[in-house]
């Protein structure tokens, strides 16, 4: 009796369920056009891999995930007493001074990031004083283009007798900062004498420092010449734009 009743409802139940029209084909196979090939589905974890949730990704993220909460600690310290000389001293001996050189190599690369162009220097002084501390050109350049970007010219040139002592040389990039910091800075003859001492370098030149040069010499046509003379010597294949003579009083 039982089963009949089920057997009763099954068919009850197919009579009421609603008819659903068949699906109309794409107006693609309407037109004679070959079906669409469907791809096969793919394993979860491919589908997982494809998917980005918008985080930067390489080097940038990378490196920031590297800083550890040692270095980030001495960082904002750092920031937070630089303007007390005592309690930076205190700071800097309590919690700088023993970190380990992963963190001290990162807390200068992130104070430079940030153009804390003085505790940058203040940071490198401390490196300068370890004992695993080597001449390392890269440190060099980094910290000059730091200061130079932002017309801490003095300081830069400190730094840069400091690797001149050490018997390293800059390389063209580092020339070319320090000499548009100069021309920044309202200083072109400085900037002409980081110019002779590339041209002693013994790194062959490159082309960024004289077309740095060429733009910042405009108001200074003698000088100007001079290297333009230089740069078609050295760089014969290679075009020099000239603006016209009337510019700045020219004749």
């Amino acid at each position: 009796m039982a089963a009949s009743r089920g057997l009763l409802a099954r068919r009850l139940l197919l009579l009421l369920r609603p008819k659903i029209p068949p699906l109309s084909p794409p107006h693609g196979l309407l037109r004679g056009e070959a079906p669409m090939r469907l791809l096969p589905p793919r394993p979860f974890g491919e589908w997982r891999r494809a998917f980005h949730d918008g985080r930067p990704r390489g080097p940038l993220w990378r490196s920031k995930k590297l800083i550890g909460k040692e270095a980030l600690f001495a960082i904002q310290g750092l920031k937070r007493f630089k303007g007390d000389e005592e309690k930076l001293r205190e700071f800097i001996k309590r919690h700088v001074a023993r970190l380990l050189k992963a963190d001290k190599l990162s807390v200068l690369g992130e104070l430079e990031r940030q153009e804390e162009v003085d505790l940058s220097v203040k940071m490198f002084r401390i490196i300068q004083k370890e004992d695993w501390y080597k001449p390392d050109v890269y440190m060099y350049k980094d910290l000059i283009i730091a200061l130079a970007k932002c017309k801490k010219m003095d300081e830069a040139m400190d730094i840069w007798g400091n690797m001149k002592v050490e018997n390293l040389f800059p390389d063209s990039q580092t020339y070319a900062e320090v000499i548009r910091g100069f021309l920044r800075y309202g200083s072109p003859s400085d900037a002409m004498n980081i110019y002779e001492d590339m041209k002693r370098s013994p790194d062959p030149p490159e082309e960024l420092p004289f077309r740095v040069l060429l733009k910042g010499l405009l108001p200074h046509p003698l000088l100007r010449n001079r290297v333009k003379q230089d740069f078609e010597e050295l760089f014969p294949e290679r075009h020099i734009y000239d603006p016209p003579d009337d510019i700045f009083g020219m004749h």
